[in-house]
């Protein structure tokens, strides 16, 4: 795990050679100096922002991602957990149906549900709405839509997890003491299910920032985002130590943000 990212920590500090790949022995930090800067006409280095606002547009659709799997993932983590023994594991049967069919190909039904003319397009029509085309597909909320399906699993299961070992008479002791549903969900719940609630908030987070297939195939690539702007690197620029240097920046940023929500966090992830 450690050597691929020494070794791409090595590569986004060399040189890019003329036609892909690096010089080697020529060290040089211009592959970090790029994301900020940008040589003009005259060769002089200037700001360049374009990489930053493809940075904070796949940071701001992470958190919304995060955001919208929690409000759905917790009440149906909550649900479950309140079920039967039985019923709950045919509940998260359900649940993690979804991971037996590859990515990929999840992807690919969502185009064909998303697109004018598909599922639900005509479906609406059968019930009597006529939508005149949904146009979803290829823009930001398509995308949206397969990152919250895609990642909705790692939010509900570790919230499950953590609200199945609680102790319930807590809860039950606290509506014998006055206390409203809402103010023991407050008070009781919602603090013991912290550590999932962490969990749950990392596991869609990192994998949503870095997404590639779903941007690519749902969003139609109309707005870069981290995943496409790394692999346009490797692939159609050759420039492999810039490329490189990307994915060292967004893996740092991440590990700065888990190291600073753990220690935010270290006191209910220890219960």
């Amino acid at each position: 795990m450690v050597l691929p990212m020494l070794w791409v920590a090595v590569m986004s500090l060399l040189e890019a050679a003329p036609y892909g790949g690096v010089r080697w022995g020529h060290w040089t930090t211009d592959a970090y100096l790029r994301f900020f800067m940008e040589l003009d006409l005259d060769g002089h280095w200037v700001l360049n922002t374009d990489y930053m606002a493809i940075f904070s547009r796949s940071f701001g659709l992470a958190l919304a991602v995060v955001v919208i799997t929690l409000g759905v993932g917790f009440p149906l983590a909550l649900h479950i957990a309140l079920q039967e023994e039985s019923k709950r594991n045919h509940m998260l049967l359900w649940i993690t149906i979804p991971f037996w069919v590859n990515l990929l190909v999840r992807t690919y039904a969502w185009i064909l549900l998303l697109r004018n003319g598909g599922v639900i397009e005509q479906s609406l029509n059968l019930v009597g709405f006529q939508t005149g085309g949904l146009n979803i597909l290829y823009t930001p909320l398509a995308t949206g839509i397969g990152l919250v399906y895609a990642y909705l699993p790692f939010m509900v299961l570790p919230i499950y997890t953590s609200l199945e070992k609680m102790d319930w008479r807590l809860f039950e002791a606290a509506l014998d003491l006055g206390a409203t549903r809402w103010m023991a969900l407050r008070r009781i719940v919602i603090p013991l299910a912290m550590p999932g609630i962490v969990a749950g908030c990392l596991l869609v987070f990192i994998p949503a920032l870095g997404a590639y297939y779903i941007p690519e195939l749902l969003g139609g690539g109309k707005q870069m985002m981290i995943g496409s702007l790394i692999q346009s690197q490797f692939g159609v620029a050759r420039n492999w130590p810039f490329g490189s240097a990307l994915a060292f920046a967004l893996l740092s940023i991440v590990l700065a943000g888990m190291l600073l929500y753990t220690r935010r966090f270290k006191k209910a992830l220890d219960t």
